[in-house]
């Protein structure tokens, strides 16, 4: 595409002919200077947009590190939750920027890449952040091919992650009964963490559902509980968020033990409240919308009683410490670190959910219910976690099988003899 400079008065003016409309050719002329070269330095810069559908940058020569500011604005802000668009801007400005920042975007090849993810596994990173840089390399440049067209195609799909001498299942760390007894003399009844924990090992629940549980989200009578959020921390303070997945929203089943944990801790916090009177602490939510996606966000305040909420709806939380106060997944990082550190047990709240799932499938349970139970979205990845605990189950089918079929054969049959 080319275009035109001429002198109109005391400017110089560029043109260029744009695309037609309707059947009508359209031509675009603007002010370019006081000189001519000033002009045609302009019909440059505009050509070069216009081509670019708008961009501000030439695709081809645009850095890495510019390349994933664009992706990070256009494609992560709107698509992502606000946990995954934390993680990427980490990866991002820690490990992608300062080894690939300064190339351009076009001259990114598999070796290039594959140097990195060799460099950041020798550099002992864990497997799951390793998997975290690789997602975000192959992510962003896929976008870059489609639907940008900015690269012919992406050099990641040749990149092979570094094999780990340890399997997934090394990972799970089970809580035996005997260390989990351990952990409730720790934090017993009264412990601002003692009812987080056994809603963590009786439900299986992530640790970001445990905390963002209502008393709306419990019936009692019918024993049943209600998965439908999670509390996520943000910029200005605690938020409720959706869900991980679909699948995560979720009604499921408790039993008696958790059902009498959870009334005598409702008494509790009632008993605390008349306590604490006008200093206890109460939990209030209002509506706002995101600045970025405009989507609307549930934002949670935590008010004294002697302080007037306004037109504030009032949220009763079922993990609070005794004046009232949140219990969030960043109050848990100390019972965590005691656990951890002064009890001897390897242990994070996942724990817990590892250790509800793998005694339920060693015991019987349906596979397919355990899903349902854990919110995963498909059912391999219910497989795919718990492959020792299922091999366990398989083996007892075997033997099940064995008990109800001893007495089916005759008495002189070879096989029963042998």
């Amino acid at each position: 595409m080319t275009g035109s400079v001429r002198k109109r008065g005391k400017n110089w003016y560029y043109s260029f002919e744009a695309s037609t409309v309707d059947g009508k050719r359209k031509r675009i002329e603007k002010v370019g200077g006081r000189t001519k070269k000033e002009a045609e330095t302009a019909l440059r810069i505009a050509l070069t947009e216009y081509e670019n559908a708008g961009l501000h940058f030439v695709p081809a020569d645009i850095s890495v590190s510019d390349y994933m500011d664009y992706w990070f604005e256009t494609y992560v802000l709107l698509n992502c939750k606000y946990n995954t668009q934390n993680g990427y801007e980490r990866i991002i400005r820690l490990h992608i920027k300062p080894t690939l920042g300064i190339f351009k975007l076009k001259s990114l090849t598999p070796a290039i890449l594959q140097s990195l993810i060799n460099d950041k596994y020798s550099s002992g990173l864990s497997k799951n952040y390793l998997n975290g840089i690789s997602n975000v390399l192959s992510g962003s440049l896929k976008y870059a091919v489609h639907p940008l067209g900015f690269i012919k195609s992406n050099p990641m799909q040749y990149v092979k992650s570094p094999k780990f001498e340890h399997t997934a299942n090394d990972d799970l760390k089970i809580i035996s009964s005997k260390d989990f007894n351990r952990i409730i003399e720790r934090f017993p009844v009264g412990s601002s963490f003692y009812v987080p924990v056994m809603i963590g090992y009786y439900t299986g629940l992530r640790i970001s559902e445990v905390m963002g549980l209502t008393w709306e989200d419990i019936d009692l009578e019918n024993e049943t509980l209600d998965v439908n959020k999670i509390i996520l921390k943000r910029k200005f303070g605690w938020y409720f968020g959706s869900t991980k997945t679909k699948s995560s929203v979720r009604n499921i089943k408790i039993g008696k033990t958790l059902i009498n944990v959870l009334k005598d801790h409702k008494k509790w916090q009632i008993e605390n409240k008349l306590n604490y009177a006008q200093y206890y602490t109460q939990n209030y939510t209002t509506e706002e919308q995101d600045p970025i996606n405009k989507l609307p966000l549930t934002r949670i305040h935590s008010l004294h009683l002697s302080v007037d909420p306004g037109e504030m709806k009032i949220l009763n939380m079922i993990c609070t410490k005794e004046n009232g106060e949140l219990v969030t997944p960043e109050t848990f990082k100390y019972p965590s670190r005691v656990i951890h550190n002064n009890l001897k047990i390897s242990f994070n709240f996942h724990s817990l959910r590892h250790t509800h799932a793998t005694i339920l499938i060693e015991n019987g349970a349906n596979i397919k219910d355990v899903q349902k139970r854990l919110g995963h979205s498909k059912i391999e990845t219910t497989l795919n976690i718990y492959t020792a605990a299922t091999e366990k189950m398989a083996e007892r089918s075997v033997d099940i099988f064995e008990q109800a079929t001893t007495n089916c054969l005759p008495k002189n049959n070879k096989c029963l003899r042998e």
